[in-house]
């Protein structure tokens, strides 16, 4: 009888560096970091992280987001999604728990909800 060998899940992070243009959809299991420039789609099972020189036009659709940098995007956000202090939003928003710092400039529109089967990573049955 063989032992089953466990595969060991390292959640990547993924970095879009100042300086760096992409456009497209990214689709990705692990976090993202932005400090480049995002035109397109993001499916994230992770955290996007957008830094305060980052700029995103698109999509975004992950666990956790915390936005520092210039983002004009519809933005589904299973669990946390913050706004720093230097972030430029402008789109709409669904969150489970939403936190703003003085500062923040925000555009758009905001809904909360807390449903169990409202995860980026599941489909519901």
């Amino acid at each position: 009888m063989m032992a089953k060998v466990k595969e060991q899940e390292i959640p990547s992070i993924n970095l879009l560096g100042s300086g760096t243009t992409v456009k497209g959809d990214i689709k990705l299991a692990g976090d993202f970091r932005i400090d480049g420039t995002l035109i397109g789609n993001i499916d994230c099972k992770g955290k996007v992280v957008v830094g305060s020189s980052g700029v995103i036009e698109g999509e975004i659709n992950c666990q956790n987001a915390d936005f520092s940098g210039i983002v004009k995007a519809q933005v589904k956000v299973a669990e946390l999604l913050t706004l720093k202090e230097s972030a430029r939003f402008s789109g709409d928003i669904v969150t489970n728990k939403l936190a703003i710092e003085p500062g923040a400039k925000f555009s758009g529109s905001c809904q909360m909800e807390h449903n169990e089967h409202f995860k980026p990573e599941e489909k519901s049955k």
